[in-house]
């Protein structure tokens, strides 16, 4: 859509394409707050379209950081650090992290951690050695796990070759 067309949309209209942007999949504030510039509203109506969404529950921050988590853990191998990272960026407060966080059983995130840095380690083409190990925590670091996890589990591998 070209930026001439949101020009001349009401307010009606703008409102109704935020609803469908927000049904469509979890937002948080920032996001729509960031969408809603394209159409070039006053502050006052900015505000009242974001007031609309969220008494409608359109926008909703835990439920966004909790579907955020779960699916960045589930299906992105991602471990807390960097989920709550990603949050803080999008100005989700520690509060709602914290809870957010609690998502993800602690017994799922080992079995995760684990089959992500068996499967890492064996991919990494270096025989042992610093590269390798410099190789193997770098890309679990990336990925957001425990400094504590990833050198325990180091150890366990590098015993094992």
């Amino acid at each position: 859509m070209n930026k001439k067309a949101n020009i001349n949309l009401s307010l009606q209209e703008i409102r109704a394409k935020m609803e469908y942007y927000c049904a469509y999949q979890e937002r948080c504030y920032k996001e729509v707050e960031e969408k809603l510039f394209s159409f070039y509203l006053t502050l006052d109506e900015k505000e009242t379209i974001l007031i609309y969404l969220i008494e409608n529950n359109y926008i909703n921050e835990e439920r966004f950081a909790k579907s955020f988590t779960r699916g960045k853990h589930n299906y992105k191998n991602w471990g807390k650090n960097r989920i709550k990272n990603e949050l803080k960026f999008r100005d989700i407060s520690s509060k709602i992290i914290e809870t957010a966080l609690k998502e993800i059983e602690n017994e799922t995130y080992l079995e995760n951690f684990n089959a992500l840095a068996e499967k890492n380690w064996s991919n990494i083409k270096q025989t042992k050695g610093p590269k390798k190990n410099k190789k193997f925590i770098d890309f679990l670091l990336r990925k957001g796990y425990e400094n504590n996890l990833i050198y325990n589990k180091l150890n366990e591998l590098e015993k094992e070759q």
